[in-house]
């Protein structure tokens, strides 16, 4: 993928107040050129995102927490692929959501696709805005996570990664986690590009094969969230074949309607 100057080599005279880390370089080929990330060797504390958010930009670094998930399997054991992976912009949304419906969505989303006349389109941006800044929605969602060591996400660690925009992080480390799905994370991260565009979509958590991303400009009409149940199933679709109740309509209506985080697996 294209790439941009990579200031992880450097990171140790940044001047950046980093607490102890470690970069990762590790691949499923073997070690990388060039560190693909840094993460840190503790739980994330709540206003560790701001922070590094506020620091990490100066130099060309962007936030994302990462978590280990239940076996500990943090970003060193995640089977980075970034030789597989392209750029973003080489790929349009629509069209990326289009194949993969084509592919999977066949018996699923009728109702979804009565609505539309056939393969739904991009669903449209909602009509209300929140008024919230996309930035400090994810720094909200983070604190969140990190202040609830109890939690499903609990003992999430702060990562910093070389990315001009949160869509493009996945690429930036070139992640596997839908490889079962998609073999090439840049595709998907076209997707992010344009909920980032229609929903101020950012990326917060990673783990092996889970995101979760805050949302600050959620559908609030159950019509704005079927349409985008629809690209939902597109971008992941165990999240509904493989999640009770298996039903595309109730997923639009408790997962995306007025939600301000969405969250993602692939098996």
């Amino acid at each position: 993928m294209a790439t941009l100057p990579n200031p992880l080599p450097d990171l140790a005279s940044s001047g950046l107040d980093l607490p102890p880390g470690s970069l990762v370089d590790a691949t499923l080929d073997g070690p990388w050129h060039e560190p693909l990330l840094w993460y840190a060797d503790g739980p994330a504390a709540p206003r560790d995102w701001t922070a590094l958010r506020t620091a990490g930009r100066r130099v060309g670094l962007l936030p994302v927490l990462v978590s280990g998930g239940s076996r500990e399997q943090w970003p060193g054991e995640w089977d980075l692929c970034p030789d597989a992976t392209t750029y973003p912009g080489d790929h349009d949304a629509d069209e990326v959501l289009a194949g993969y419906w084509t592919d999977h969505a066949a018996d699923e989303v009728g109702g979804a696709e009565d609505a539309t006349g056939g393969r739904p389109g991009l669903a449209p941006t909602p009509a209300q805005g929140s008024g919230a800044d996309p930035d400090e929605a994810a720094a909200g969602l983070a604190g969140v996570i990190t202040a609830d060591p109890d939690s499903w996400l609990g003992g999430t660690r702060m990562a910093l990664v070389p990315a001009r925009r949160s869509a493009d992080i996945p690429a930036a480390i070139g992640w596997s986690g839908p490889v079962n799905h998609e073999n090439d994370v840049a595709r998907l991260c076209a997707v992010l590009r344009s909920w980032e565009d229609r929903y101020d979509v950012r990326v917060v958590v990673l783990g092996f094969d889970t995101m979760t991303v805050s949302v600050g400009r959620p559908p609030t009409t159950l019509a704005e969230a079927r349409a985008l149940a629809a690209e939902h199933y597109a971008f992941c679709p165990d999240n509904i074949d493989q999640s009770p109740p298996y039903d595309l309509d109730v997923y639009a209506e408790k997962a995306i309607l007025n939600q301000e985080a969405w969250s993602f697996w692939w098996d």
